[in-house]
Formats: structure tokens, C-alpha cells, sequence
């Protein structure tokens, strides 16, 4: 049985959620590099161009790639042979965050209360999921959620006769819907079958997966590049101005249903697609 104090814990996710807001993941850039060398339409251009400068700027000053530092969303692979030692996992993950939001300056933007609101003052509780896995290992994954984005997501309990069409046209249906609101060009993390909960777990846990990976499954993999590339024909454009990057990527996660359903959800990210990972 392997020992790892919790301080351990709140360290990384301290480091994490400053990273994370500051320097986004090389996929994400390479992906908006590419985007902005096929574009043909010249103000998605200048705006690809525009978006590339704030990414180096937040790098190199350390600063917020977003003035939405997001909802602190946690997701931990927990060895089924580590034993925490030295307080609550759960606080201490708290902490961490708490921490990381203090002294990287960043946005506080979590309220005690969705109807009555209040700010908690410094961005938690965050949201924590946890998955027990085979091993002595910990893996900590940090995405700080910004709601321009998550406010366009949807989810829907679809009968299995909506079949591949009907999942497919309600895709494009919530992508066309959001429009300009989530800051294109966006990330679509998709997530079918399961429960109403699962899938919509799994649409975030898709926007975790490095841009240019696919779905395991020949099947799926197809799905998200036909889907690709009907959502960048809708011509929303980077920040709404037209042009053919209106996504970089789709992303699909799938689990087994139920024989009377099929839940569909969909959850979008901005261009600033953030989350940092550590092995402990």
C-alpha cells in the first residue's frame, strides 16, 4: 500500500490551476496554427491571428488566457492500493484550488447558491469526480470551465429509434444554436449512452482528450469527422465572423444504455480549450 499525504494533492492542483489558466496545451495550438494557415476568409484569418498573439501573450507574462478563469472541474484516477494519509482528500483538493485562484490572481467566479448566488470568494467548492482505478498511482487532471461555453451545452434522452441521424442532427442543431456565444473556434465534447448523469460526464471527460485523437472505435471515428466537418460548414467562423474554422475538433465518448434509450449530451468548450494533467 503506497502513502501520499493529501498536502501532496493541494500542491499540484495550487501549480495546476495557474498553468492551466495561463498556458494552453500544444494540440490546442497546433490545432488553431493549422486553422489559421487553410483559412481562406480574411477576417477568420485576422482573427485566428488575434487569438495566436493573446495565447503567447498569457504565456509569456503569466497571465489569464481568459478573463473567465472557469469552474474548477477535477477529475482523479485514484490506485486502488493508495492510502491517503494526513486529513480529507476532499478539502484537500479544495485547497488546492483555493490556493491556486489566490495566488494566481485568477477570477473567483463560483456562487454558494444557484438561485440566491453569493460568491463563495475564492472559487470553490469545485467540482470533483473520482474513478478507482488498478495500481499505486494518482492522476490528476485540472480544466478550469469557462460558462461562455457551458451555457450552450445540451443534453437529451433520445428513444433508440432517433437512431445515428437523430443524434447526429441534434449536434449540429446545439453547435448552429450557440452561434458566437461560446467564442469560436469551438471543442465539442459529445457523450452517448450510458444514463442522463453518465452522458453527460462523458461529454466533458471528451473535451480532456488531446486534439487529433480519435474515437478507438472505425464506427465513431467517422462520426466525428463527418461531424467536423459539417460543423465548420455551418460558416459561424472564429468569434462569429465567418470563415471555415468554426470547430477544431469533435471528440466522442460512448457507454452502453439501457434498451429503452439514448442519452446524448454535448458539452462545449472555447477555443481556449484549458486542463492540465499530473501523475503523482
Amino acid at each position: 500500500m503506497r502513502q501520499i499525504d493529501v498536502s501532496q494533492v493541494s500542491r499540484a492542483l495550487a501549480e495546476m490551476a495557474v498553468e492551466a489558466n495561463c498556458y494552453l496545451g500544444e494540440d490546442v495550438c497546433g490545432a488553431i496554427a493549422r486553422c489559421r494557415k487553410e483559412e481562406t476568409w480574411p477576417s477568420a484569418k485576422d482573427t485566428l491571428e488575434k487569438l495566436e498573439k493573446n495565447i503567447a501573450l498569457a504565456a509569456e507574462r503569466q497571465m489569464p488566457l481568459c478573463q473567465d478563469t472557469g469552474m474548477a472541474c477535477v477529475f482523479m484516477e485514484v490506485g486502488q492500493e493508495v492510502h491517503f494519509t494526513g486529513g480529507s482528500l476532499e478539502e484537500a483538493i479544495h485547497q488546492g484550488v483555493r490556493e491556486g485562484y489566490k495566488n494566481g490572481f485568477l477570477r473567483k467566479s463560483v456562487v454558494a447558491d444557484p438561485i440566491r448566488r453569493g460568491n463563495t470568494g475564492d472559487n470553490t467548492p469545485a467540482h470533483i469526480h473520482y474513478e478507482i482505478v488498478p495500481g499505486d498511482k494518482v492522476k490528476i487532471v485540472f480544466a478550469p470551465k469557462g460558462f461562455g461555453s457551458e451555457n450552450m451545452s445540451q443534453i437529451r434522452m433520445f428513444p433508440p429509434a432517433a437512431g445515428l441521424q437523430g443524434v447526429k442532427d441534434f449536434i449540429l442543431r446545439t453547435v448552429e444554436e450557440a452561434g458566437a456565444n461560446p467564442c469560436p473556434p469551438i471543442v465539442v465534447g459529445v457523450g452517448i449512452g450510458g444514463t442522463f448523469d453518465r452522458a453527460a460526464l462523458m461529454a466533458k471527460q471528451a473535451l480532456l482528450e488531446p486534439l487529433g485523437t480519435h474515437h478507438p472505435d472505425p464506427y465513431y471515428r467517422a462520426v466525428e469527422e463527418e461531424l467536423l466537418e459539417r460543423i465548420n460548414g455551418l460558416g459561424i467562423g472564429p468569434q462569429g465572423f465567418g470563415g471555415r474554422t468554426t470547430a477544431l475538433g469533435v471528440r466522442i465518448k460512448t457507454f452502453p444504455t439501457h434498451i429503452a434509450g439514448m442519452p446524448v449530451a454535448v458539452n462545449i468548450n472555447c477555443h481556449v480549450s484549458r486542463h492540465k494533467e499530473r501523475i503523482l
